[in-house]
């Protein structure tokens, strides 16, 4: 890695609080682009715009336009950095424009699947008891699935029927949970200590949700874990822990809940992005259009 890379990720680190998985997709979009330089034994150093449009160029063959927003914004931020270090005068990055992302609103779960997937796991079965705490958890309190998986025993006030979330950036915030959530955890925590009986590798006795060797359950299992219930109800298309984040934040506001007290739940800086969240769906400005214009 080069060395002034490895100083802009500690920088981040330190400096910014950034996540791991931050610093993780900021490390290989970096390396990416140091390895397009690579053939033309270009250095960072004696970068031009033209080289990041040859990059972008590049990408733009098996990349999607997100990924490479997400890649040249990693690739700004690193030149800022070494403006304000005055490693360079210039950064070769600022006439660059980022491309453009298509506008494609949240698909929220309806809510019948959303209950059913709730009902879904089976409670006699121990590890299906903790993906129902994970489900009701997930939908209930609209964390990402990250936030979920990170969660301690400590972080969890059942008796408050708060959750304690530590969310990008390293920001903490309270969400409230509501009864089926509470319900779930008591259930589950009743029996976690099940799978810490037997000392194993890797165990993590903190983690609130844990595989079946006792170790923090990854985001990955979660999708699995989903994908397995959203082929038991016959559930045709995917569905992502993300969209239950998004059903979340759209089942509130048409029930009448505020964008801002939205906003704080789901633990955005943006009210933009919240609002992103939370579309009108065609079947409300239908009903909103059928009772309100004087023609419908």
């Amino acid at each position: 890695m080069d060395a002034h890379v490895a100083e802009f990720l500690k920088h981040l680190e330190v400096a910014r609080a950034a996540s791991k998985h931050t610093l993780k997709a900021y490390a290989q979009d970096l390396a990416a682009f140091e390895r397009y330089l690579a053939p033309q034994s270009v250095p960072l150093l004696k970068v031009n715009h033209l080289h990041l449009r040859g990059f972008l160029g590049q990408q733009a063959i098996d990349k999607a336009a997100s990924t490479r927003a997400r890649r040249l914004a990693a690739i700004k931020s690193f030149y800022k950095y070494l403006v304000r270090r005055k490693v360079l005068e210039v950064s070769p990055a600022r006439r660059v424009k980022t491309p453009k992302l298509p506008q494609k609103l949240p698909r929220a779960v309806p809510i019948d699947e959303t209950f059913a997937l709730m009902e879904a796991p089976d409670s006699d079965k121990l590890l299906e008891l903790r993906d129902k705490a994970m489900l009701e958890v997930l939908y209930g309190a609209g964390l990402r699935v990250s936030e979920l998986c990170g969660l301690s025993v400590g972080d969890v006030d059942l008796r408050a029927r708060m959750v304690r979330v530590l969310g990008k950036g390293n920001k903490e915030r309270l969400v409230p949970l509501n009864e089926g959530a509470v319900d779930a955890l008591n259930a589950w925590l009743g029996r976690r200590g099940e799978l810490l009986a037997t000392p194993r590798k890797n165990q993590d006795p903190a983690a609130m949700f844990l595989n079946f060797r006792g170790g923090r359950l990854t985001t990955r299992s979660m999708q699995l874990h989903l994908d397995r219930y959203v082929k038991r109800l016959g559930i045709t298309r995917d569905l992502s822990p993300h969209a239950l984040r998004h059903s979340f934040a759209t089942h509130l506001l048409a029930s009448g809940a505020d964008v801002r007290s939205i906003q704080e739940l789901l633990g955005h800086a943006s009210l933009s992005t919240t609002q992103r969240y939370t579309a009108v769906s065609f079947e409300q400005l239908q009903k909103v259009y059928d009772d309100a214009h004087p023609r419908a």
